[in-house]
């Protein structure tokens, strides 16, 4: 690691710490030159993931835009933004590690119903309402029904 004060090519590493999301980690260093210390932070380079959409389009994944989505669904539910972030977390995670540089959107919203079912029943419903467009009241019924089967064999 090149030195900011001299530019000398080599540091040694005095104290590393995993910063507290556990996505980076710092570590300080020193110059084997000057002397001065200074800061780094390494991180895990992420591939980037494409989202292959209904249409065929393809866009880069957002975040944000699913972290929108759930918090929607979730609207005047009993769910903490926190429970929601790590709804999200947990499907971006398990998509990076999945090492696919492609995911079809489809997946991504299946992901989303499996989690919502476990965490709130009513966001699920919300969630399948918009994600598998309900044509008329008999599909949303029949969602309805397929639910409290599944209720009832647990």
């Amino acid at each position: 690691m090149k030195c900011p004060t001299c530019a000398h090519p080599e540091s040694k590493v005095v104290d590393s710490r995993p910063s507290s999301d556990g996505s980076t980690i710092r570590r300080r260093r020193e110059c084997l030159s000057c002397g001065k210390r200074f800061t780094t932070y390494e991180m895990i380079e992420a591939l980037p993931l494409i989202v292959v959409k209904k249409d065929r389009s393809r866009e880069a994944f957002d975040r944000s835009k699913l972290l929108r989505s759930v918090i929607r669904a979730c609207d005047k539910r009993f769910v903490t933004l926190e429970q929601m972030d790590a709804l999200v977390s947990d499907i971006e995670t398990t998509l990076q590690n999945s090492l696919q540089s492609e995911v079809n959107s489809s997946r991504i919203g299946e992901m989303v119903m499996d989690r919502l079912k476990a965490l709130d029943e009513v966001a699920y419903v919300r969630f399948a309402s918009v994600y598998r467009q309900f044509k008329d009241i008999g599909a949303f019924m029949d969602e309805l029904n397929r639910l409290l089967d599944e209720k009832k064999g647990n």
